[in-house]
């Protein structure tokens, strides 16, 4: 397997425990106004391409590699995930802001698909577990998973590629053993980034409609990219997100049924106080549109936005999302 791909903004931060944060920053880096962005399937945290109306807002724009991708280290084995993703973060912002006492920093959550699980997690954490979760001023959902645990009716909106895994099918099934055998039919095609663009184009693009292929081909352009450079660099965070191991995508499904420590319609007043702005594709079958309506439905302060297409088309209004989302912000 290819493992030259690194990304020169890429930073590392040693961990208490003797594993390795991974993380790229972007904007003002001393602004008190932050953005944690927490990323999706198979990519890493990239401040590469950051949006100009983020730029312009003078925050401070974190997005780290979650746990078992790229170059940040799998939870330890025997502590929960939920457990492992708040000590990070919190490690995290205090080696940025070591003189933040957890409160004077005006911190907004964001996750995209994969990374609105972990987003949730920090939104609902306890402020013993993850003290900057009172920071917190909002947070943004694009293409939302809702927790399978408490949405009784998840698996009814699931294509049968996904009813199988991460759905139901595999969940019952004991050992990971769907997720074993899957990883081990994807090692096979993502050896090379030549493999992961035509495992892309199988899954993502050849899957869109007329309009949205017109739609991603501007949206490269406007970004200085032809829509062969898009997927190229697509295909690279691929690469970098397994360069180490696949722990990340073993991680996946047991996460998306594990207890993410609160329910969505059990919060208190005060960590139901920042706002939820979902962002939700009408044709994406990755991330349903039925999540966010039950997101929105139990999240005391929560409004969806719906976009038109499928699971990518959510890239192509980022910049209007990210001014809506930050529209107290200057």
């Amino acid at each position: 397997m290819s493992t030259d791909i690194v990304s020169l903004e890429e930073r590392f931060l040693p961990l208490r425990d003797g594993r390795t944060l991974a993380y790229e920053e972007a904007g003002n880096l001393s602004s008190k106004t932050v953005v944690l962005y927490l990323h999706g399937f198979f990519t890493v945290g990239d401040a590469s391409q950051t949006s100009h109306v983020l730029l312009s807002k003078n925050v401070h724009f974190i997005t780290p590699t979650l746990p078992g991708w790229g170059s940040t280290s799998p939870p330890p084995p025997s502590t929960p995930y939920r457990d492992c993703l708040t000590s990070d973060m919190s490690m995290l912002l205090s080696h940025l802001y070591p003189d933040s006492n957890g409160r004077d920093i005006k911190l907004y959550i964001a996750g995209g698909s994969l990374g609105t699980v972990p987003a949730q997690i920090l939104y609902g954490a306890s402020y013993d577990k993850f003290p900057f979760g009172r920071c917190i001023s909002g947070m943004l959902l694009l293409g939302a998973f809702s927790p399978f645990r408490y949405h009784k009716d998840y698996a009814k909106h699931m294509t049968w590629t996904l009813y199988i895994l991460p759905g139901p099918i595999g969940h019952y099934i004991p050992f990971n053993l769907l997720t074993h055998l899957m990883k081990f039919v994807l090692s096979r095609k993502l050896t090379t980034i030549e493999g992961a663009e035509a495992s892309l184009r199988e899954t993502v693009f050849d899957t869109m409609d007329q309009a949205e292929r017109e739609e991603f081909a501007k949206w490269s352009e406007e970004h200085g990219m032809v829509p062969e450079d898009t997927v190229r660099k697509m295909a690279e965070n691929v690469m970098r997100s397994i360069s180490k191991s696949w722990a990340g995508f073993m991680l996946t499904p047991p996460l998306l049924h594990s207890d993410w420590g609160f329910r969505p319609d059990s919060l208190d007043e005060e960590h139901s106080r920042p706002p939820v702005l979902l962002t939700a594709s009408k044709d994406d079958d990755m991330s349903p549109v039925a999540y966010a309506h039950y997101l929105a439905a139990n999240y005391k302060n929560a409004r969806i936005k719906h976009v038109e297409g499928g699971h990518m088309s959510i890239s192509y209004y980022m910049d209007e999302v990210w001014a809506e989302f930050l529209a107290d912000e200057q």
